[in-house]
């Protein structure tokens, strides 16, 4: 054993043995329980960061701990390797994107290592391997015959520096997420996948989602925006009727315009022939396209000349053409109510329309629900009352009926680039849209010899476009449209049971390995990434290829480490290099730190101080118990013997294991489960090292134990030299519960409600014996005087005795 904690040695040591005999490859075992922890899967930019660090920690945490419990534990790693990001290296670096790609894959699979998480790298996957993007394609052939993808043309964000689509999500205060460009609208043909047919469904199962944070799962069911309502027809003379869909039947009456959308057939039909409105739609095309982007866009409006009739009262409103009406959500037209609608009533007081309080308050705007007034028949009547009264008078004259709707939209799919998965579609003039052959899949995307701006799109590969149609034989064109990389990152979980399947997408294993047992990573991915692989779920278990819905069984969502309150990043000058910090300090300490300085889940804030305090505490446990192996090896022969130890010692290691496994396994409070390691080490230093060696033997092989998860080189190593055995062949330790009943207890000794003295005492000893100590006691004394001073006492059994005077 090395006289001082040689970190750099100890993993060395450690990483080589465990990486040459693949010693965390998993494999099916069905006299085992399984265990699949899986961190969401980095995209390849060449270099991890600290927040890498924090998430790949916390699933090897829960990986090795399971592995202790005796679990058959899974934990594998790939590549998020298609995206933009790799385009604009690849041009700024002068090179292919293929070639930028695998180079930091090899980059960061070392620097992985280097930590010492126990991955699984026989099972690795990189969604840029044609090996893997060829079942999504075959996925993709399946969903096109089946109807679950269509093509239609779209409004969509169009990013014009990047040149291709962006997800309303990609679009952050009206601008691209990458290259801040100015985001404009723009009408393309585009593949889309019908998550909407399975709308009822994610939202329903949202509620058996248990093992997710509650945040997460709020945040999807208002994605998914389930309502219930009505469509109502407002009558109009030119276009026979405009129809809205409103879950506010209850504030009919307080209607005073229609406003619908940009592009709702009656805005196109009316362009046509008036330039005024023609103008106005173009204008208002350059901006975004989601609910978020409208609602902090300036509300603008124009006047068509239309005028439509109110069903519940016969009064002729206004038909208003704005900017803030969506035509994918309901009708793509609204009935405007200023008064009760936050939105309505910024463009009534902008434009001077009428504001009608139909719902009775003090207040100019109320949004909430109340007593109708100004509503004829139905005044007095409560919002819940009005809107069953008015849709069954409405219904009945046909003009309305019950709906439900959802804010899901259809999720496009399309995107122009060339580091993607291309779409399996060939265009043919005789067949129209036609599938590849799947004998045939791949289709690959086409080698470039260069890659620059010019020259990054595959519309300028005539080699790969040129094609024969597989129906009729005759000349064709492919698509040459890419798939969004969200869609391989929405089944990449199931892949990794079966990564060498070469004959189907997925094997029996897939089965046998899901759902993931616990998933982590960050809260920004809960609508677009979770979402998409919940829907995956369902696509592939529709297709018979998995049995299960929900792919996540248990969600953690880790906090961001910050620097200086701000986010890591290299414009902020405030990043710290993980390599640096191994070199310096070891892997060990780096991880204890990210698992110590804060709850998971929450922001972690950098610290130098925080770093080195770990690496003291390391240091600390490795001198006491290199000197407790000095006197050990100087004993003529030591034997264990655990009938004859101190009642102390046996409450505080069965405390510690408590704690320390409850953590772990239940609250994934790691933060807290080093402090009571820490209090451990604390409580063994106080053990006298020649009259406790059964005590400090079996605490520190425990110890040991319990720090593995999160330090392995080092309890590996230096168990390995405490006991001559290997970490591997133990098993998590076990609370005795009764050795957590302590036959003594500590009574807080009060006057007149502050601390005085403190009585060790045995347990459950009744009133009248604390009081003759506490009375017998200087420190209490000197506050009390005299007896007869005593006013009254507050006794709490086991814990406070309270002398009042």
């Amino acid at each position: 054993m090395y006289e001082t904690y040689n970190f750099h040695e100890i993993e060395k040591e450690c990483q080589s043995s465990w990486f040459s005999s693949n010693k965390f490859a998993a494999k099916k075992d069905s006299s085992k329980k399984k265990y699949y922890v899986l961190s969401m899967f980095p995209y390849p930019s060449g270099k991890l960061h600290m927040g890498h660090v924090r998430n790949y920690t916390i699933g090897d945490v829960i990986s090795r701990f399971k592995r202790f419990q005796g679990f058959n534990v899974m934990q594998p790693m790939g590549w998020d390797a298609f995206g933009l990001p790799a385009e604009n290296a690849a041009i700024k670096n002068n090179t292919l994107p293929d070639k930028w790609t695998y180079q930091n894959i090899d980059a960061m699979k070392e620097q992985l290592n280097s930590l010492g998480f126990s991955l699984d790298w026989s099972r690795e996957i990189a969604t840029c391997d044609p090996n893997y993007y060829k079942w999504e394609q075959w996925l993709f052939i399946k969903l096109f015959k089946k109807g679950l993808i269509y093509k239609k043309t779209s409004r969509v964000n169009w990013d014009p520096v990047d040149q291709t689509v962006l997800a309303n999500e990609q679009v952050i205060d009206g601008k691209g997420w990458r290259s801040g460009a100015l985001v404009e609208q723009k009408e393309i043909p585009q593949y889309f996948f019908k998550i909407t047919d399975f709308a009822e469904e994610l939202d329903k199962d949202i509620n058996s989602l248990d093992g997710w944070p509650p945040q997460v799962k709020l945040m999807q069911k208002n994605w998914i925006g389930k309502s219930f309502g009505y469509r109502v027809e407002f009558q109009q003379k030119e276009f026979n009727s405009i129809a809205i869909f409103t879950t506010r039947l209850d504030t009919l009456h307080g209607a005073t315009f229609l406003a619908i959308a940009i592009d709702h057939p009656i805005s196109v039909e009316l362009s046509k022939t008036n330039k005024e409105i023609s103008d106005f739609i173009n204008d208002n095309k350059k901006s975004g396209v989601s609910t978020a982007e409208l609602e902090k866009a300036e509300k603008k409006g124009l006047f068509t000349g239309l005028f439509a009739t109110n069903p519940i009262n016969g009064k002729s409103i206004p038909v208003w053409i704005s900017n803030y009406v969506l035509m994918g959500y309901g009708e793509g037209a609204i009935m405007a109510v200023p008064a009760h609608d936050d939105r309505d009533f910024e463009f009534a007081k902008k434009y001077s329309l009428d504001v009608i309080q139909v719902i009775e308050s003090d207040q100019e705007l109320y949004t909430g629900k109340g007593i109708l007034i100004n509503s004829d028949d139905f005044n007095g009547l409560s919002s819940d009352d009005a809107i069953n009264q008015i849709g069954k008078q409405l219904s009945s004259k046909k003009v309305a009926e019950k709906q439900t709707k959802y804010r899901l939209r259809d999720w496009g799919i399309s995107r122009q680039r060339y580091w993607g998965c291309p779409i399996p579609i060939i265009h043919c003039n005789e067949c129209g849209e036609v599938c590849e052959n799947e004998s045939y899949l791949p289709v690959m995307l086409p080698k470039k010899e260069k890659f620059d701006f010019d020259n990054q799109s595959i519309k300028t590969e005539i080699d790969f476009i040129n094609c024969i149609c597989p129906s009729c034989g005759n000349p064709a064109q492919r698509e040459t449209d890419t798939m969004d990389t969200f869609v391989e990152s929405s089944w990449y979980f199931a892949r990794y049971a079966c990564p060498t399947e070469n004959k189907s997408m997925l094997n029996d294993e897939a089965n046998y390995w899901l759902p993931v047992d616990q998933y982590i990573g960050g809260i920004e991915h809960a609508i677009l990434h979770l979402l998409y692989s919940r829907f995956f779920s369902r696509l592939l278990r529709d297709e018979g290829l998995i049995n299960i819905s929900e792919p996540f069984r248990n969600l953690l969502t880790q906090g961001m480490v910050l620097k200086d309150g701000s986010k890591m990043s290299k414009s902020k000058g405030n990043t710290v290099d993980p390599g640096e910090l191994i070199e310096k300090f070891g892997a060990d300490t780096a991880r204890l730190f990210i698992m110590f300085a804060a709850p998971a889940d929450q922001s972690l804030e950098w610290s130098d101080k925080g770093i080195e305090g770990s690496h003291r505490f390391l240091k600390k446990v490795y001198t006491q118990i290199f000197n407790f192996k000095k006197i050990l090896d100087g004993q003529n022969a030591f034997n264990l013997k655990e009938s004859n130890l101190n009642n102390e010692f046996k409450f505080q290691l069965s405390k510690t294991i408590d704690k320390v496994t409850d953590d772990i396994d239940r609250r994934k409070s790691f933060n807290t489960a080093i402090a009571s390691l820490m209090e451990f080490v604390n409580y063994l230093s106080t053990l006298d090292k020649q009259k406790s060696l059964n005590e400090l033997y079996l605490g520190y092989k425990n110890l040991l134990i319990m720090l593995s998860p999160f330090v392995p080189h080092f309890s590996e190593y230096i168990f390995t030299k405490l006991t001559a055995q290997s970490i591997d062949q133990e098993t998590w330790p076990l609370a005795n519960k009764d050795d957590l009943i302590q036959s003594t207890q500590t009574i807080v000794i009060q006057v007149n409600g502050k601390v005085r003295d403190n009585i060790e005492i045995d347990n459950n000893a009744p009133q009248e014996i604390i009081e003759e100590k506490a009375f017998a006691s200087e420190k209490v004394l000197r506050f009390v005087e005299e007896r007869s001073n005593v006013k009254k006492i507050i006794f709490i059994k086991n814990k406070i005795l309270n002398i009042v005077v």
